[in-house]
Order: structure tokens, then C-alpha cells, then sequence
């Protein structure tokens, strides 16, 4: 599980917000130093999909070739079908971003978002008003939920114009990933689950609209096995491709005997955020391999021991990396000495523990977490309708701090508090410290 430490400003708040993590999946730990709340998560944001832990057998009603076949039959209105096949749900996609409603707050509760799902003959009907025949081919298969007797489906809309103000008519509308991110709830166990169905379906479109041709033949490819892999059309080639994962190193470089971290800023990073250092593996080389070399030429600095932490798939980069795997390390020093690549980073430097530590204890992250659900619940209502919620405001906050680090949303975030409250290994053989009797 993940640990994720939090810091806030009154003990009232602390109250407040620990009633309302009453649920049988987290636990609470409130410790001595000031107002500190430490939350075990069950996975990372995006991870913890619960249509993807297990794979129906192909015989199954709800695996993907079983579920295709009933859904294209579906498709034809054939009159004879036996009404206890599974229901459909389909989630569309615009530019990359998924349908979503929202339920507004009450009193002091925030708004809390909830997936745009519609029904298969409501989405047959939206796209026919827009002159397009839905075909199996149209949709990817998502996963099933069999107790609720039913499959799931994304669609990717984007080229039908038309979709956009009938949806908005019915308070739906279509948000950046990024910005349901931010807004999600850490401790709702539904929303966190809904954002990871999100993510891998946002991953599985924009694999499907940039792997339109054969990269060893130049022709077509065609969805196969419900959009889960495709294949080359041609007769002579008939390659297979399968969705594209792009691996990544993310490590916190520690300084042990002299209890610091060293953290970096990018140019596209807004003002004030610092974290972790991160780089593509390259074939041919392993994960502990890529943490030593792109340390070494980011930084210069030389690395000798290095521990595995944890990882998070990350479906909000660009579309041509549509789902990159964030695997995170801690790296212990073996020289001090920064060398900054420039053409890399804007600066990286080493930062003492309670430095860092001040920088969790000031970013407000559950006022960014609020504001954001507020911007989704003014989408929805067609309020402010142009304005790119996703970058008009500092997701992490922090106007008063000389330094934040990203959000619980970034497994940077959890790097670095690990790391802040002594819970990162000393060697490899060490076993975790965890702060005030938490119980992981």
C-alpha cells in the first residue's frame, strides 16, 4: 500500500477530515508533531483498476471476444436476444478527455465528480444524430463488472462535433484527465477507482488513434480481440501491435550522512515546484542501470546503492506516450558535487529533511483538490464554457512557501514524503520505519 502524509493547519481540520475517512480500506494515525495525518492508500492514482483484476477466461460471456460478439449483435437490434446477456456501459472520449458529471456540494462538502457512462443505445442514438453509423470496431473494451452484470466501453468522439452541446444539455461534459486528477478524493475509494478506469481507457484511445498504420508496411491496421491489441490489414504482413507502455525512472537521490535530498526543477514546472529526478529507460538496460545513468547526467552526481519503492501508470502525458509506467526508486549518493545539465533541468539542489518537511506541511493540496472539484462542477453547468480548467490555477498552491513538491496524485509526492518521514530503507536489507505507530 502507499502511505501518503499530510499536514494541515488546525487540529479541528485534522477532526474534521479524519471523521470523514471512516472507511474500512484506510487507516488513520494521528501523531505528536504538529497536526500530521498519515493515510495508507490502497494503491497510486491511475493504479488499482477493478475491472482489470482478473481476465474472464474466452469462453466467458463478459471476456472481450464473447463480449464483442453479443455487443455487434446488439448493434444489428436482432429481437431474439436472450435478456439475460450483460449490459453496456460506454464511456466517450473527446481530444482525450472523458465524459463526466458531477453531484454538487452540500453546506462544506465539496462537489464530487462521478464518469459520463451512457447506455449502448444511447450512444448509438447520439452518434446517429450526428449522421454516424456505431460499429463494434468504434469501441474498446474496458473490462466487466459480472456481479453488476455488465461490460464496460470507452469510444473516442472526437471528430463528431455534434455530441458536444446534446451532452451538455444533460450537464455532462468533457474534462482534461489531469483536472479529475487533481479533483479526485485520495480517501473515496469510488473515485479513486473511477479515475484509474479513466486512465487506462485514455491510454487504450490514444494508443488506438496513433497506431493507425503498420509500422512495418506502411498499411492499415484493424482492431482486434475488442480493441485490446490490432493487427496489419495486409495479407502479406499481418503484424501485430499491442498498446504501447513507455517505462520510467522517477528516484529521490538521498544524501544519508548528511540527511538530504536532492531535488530538481524543470522550465515547464510552475513557479516554486521541485521534485524528484526522472528519465526513459533505454534498451538494453536495466531499471537500476537507467536510475545511475540519468542521475549522473542530469546531475553528476554518482550513485551507488538503489531501492525499489513502488510504481504508477501515468496516462496524462502527451499522446504520443500515451501511458508511460513511473517506476520509483530511492538512490543513495556516492559524490555531492551537481553538475546541472542545462538542456535538462533548470536547477537541481540538495534540500535538508526539514526543509522538505515544511514544504508538505504549507502546500495546501486539499484546498487544490476543492477548487478543482469546484472547476468540474462549473463544466458540467456550462459555466465559464472555454476556459482550460486544467491550467488557470496552481494545482498545488503554496503562495507562501519558498518550495512545494507535487501533489498525492504524483508518486513524487509519496518519494519524497517517504523519504521526509523515515520510512525510506537504509539499505536494501533494512525494513521500513513508519511514523507514529502507523500500522503498514
Amino acid at each position: 500500500m502507499v502511505k501518503l502524509s499530510l499536514l494541515y493547519s488546525s487540529s479541528l481540520h485534522l477532526l474534521a477530515l479524519s471523521k470523514k475517512l471512516a472507511l474500512p480500506n484506510f487507516t488513520r494515525t494521528l501523531c505528536s508533531i504538529p497536526t500530521t495525518m498519515s493515510i495508507n492508500l490502497q494503491s497510486h492514482a491511475f493504479a488499482g483498476n477493478p475491472m482489470r483484476s482478473k481476465t474472464p477466461k474466452p469462453s466467458d460471456p463478459f471476456s472481450p471476444t464473447q463480449a464483442l460478439e453479443t455487443l455487434k449483435t446488439r448493434l444489428l437490434d436482432n429481437p431474439h436476444l436472450p435478456s439475460s446477456s450483460p449490459s453496456f456501459k460506454v464511456l466517450p472520449f473527446r481530444k482525450g478527455r472523458p465524459l463526466a458529471s458531477t453531484i454538487g456540494g452540500i453546506s462544506d462538502l465539496k462537489p464530487t465528480w462521478y464518469l459520463g457512462w451512457i447506455s449502448l443505445a444511447d450512444c448509438k442514438g447520439l452518434l446517429g444524430n450526428c449522421g454516424v453509423e456505431l460499429s463494434g470496431d468504434s469501441l474498446v473494451y474496458l473490462g466487466s463488472r459480472p456481479e453488476e452484470d455488465a461490460v464496460y466501453w470507452a469510444i473516442d468522439v472526437s471528430k463528431e462535433d455534434g455530441v458536444v452541446p446534446e451532452l451538455g444539455g444533460k450537464q455532462l461534459c468533457f474534462v482534461e484527465l489531469r483536472t479529475l486528477m487533481v479533483a479526485t478524493d485520495w480517501a473515496d475509494e469510488r473515485a479513486m477507482a473511477e479515475l484509474a478506469v479513466a486512465g487506462h481507457a485514455r491510454a487504450l484511445l490514444e494508443w488506438h488513434s496513433t497506431s493507425l498504420f503498420c509500422g512495418h508496411c506502411g498499411e492499415k491496421t484493424v482492431p482486434k480481440e475488442a480493441g485490446r491489441r490490432k493487427q496489419c490489414s495486409s495479407e502479406l504482413c499481418k503484424k501485430r501491435v499491442y498498446p504501447r507502455v513507455d517505462p520510467v525512472v522517477i528516484m529521490l537521490v538521498i544524501d544519508k550522512e548528511n540527511d538530504r535530498a536532492l531535488l530538481s526543477r524543470q522550465s515547464r514546472f510552475v513557479p516554486r515546484m521541485w521534485s524528484c529526478l526522472a528519465g526513459f529507460i533505454e534498451p538494453g538496460e536495466s531499471l537500476e542501470e537507467a536510475v545511475k545513468r540519468e542521475t549522473w547526467e542530469e546531475t553528476g552526481i554518482e550513485v551507488g546503492e538503489v531501492v525499489y519503492h513502488s510504481s504508477q501508470p501515468w496516462p496524462v502525458g502527451p499522446s504520443s506516450m500515451p501511458c508511460q509506467l513511473m517506476v520509483g526508486f530511492f538512490a543513495y549518493a556516492k559524490s555531492l558535487e551537481i553538475n546541472v545539465d542545462k538542456e535538462e533541468l533548470e536547477d537541481a539542489q540538495w534540500h535538508s529533511r526539514e526543509d522538505v518537511k515544511k514544504a508538505l506541511t504549507f502546500a495546501e493540496y486539499e484546498k487544490a483538490q476543492k477548487t478543482a472539484a469546484e472547476k468540474v462542477e462549473q463544466m458540467c453547468r456550462g459555466v465559464e464554457k472555454g476556459q482550460n480548467f486544467s491550467a488557470d490555477y496552481n494545482v498545488e498552491s503554496g503562495e507562501l512557501t519558498p518550495m512545494f513538491i507535487p501533489g498525492p496524485f504524483a508518486i513524487a509526492h509519496h518519494l519524497i514524503s517517504s523519504w521526509v518521514y523515515q520510512d525510506a530503507p537504509d539499505s536494501v536489507d533494512a525494513r521500513p520505519k513508519h511514523p507514529c505507530g502507523s500500522n503498514l
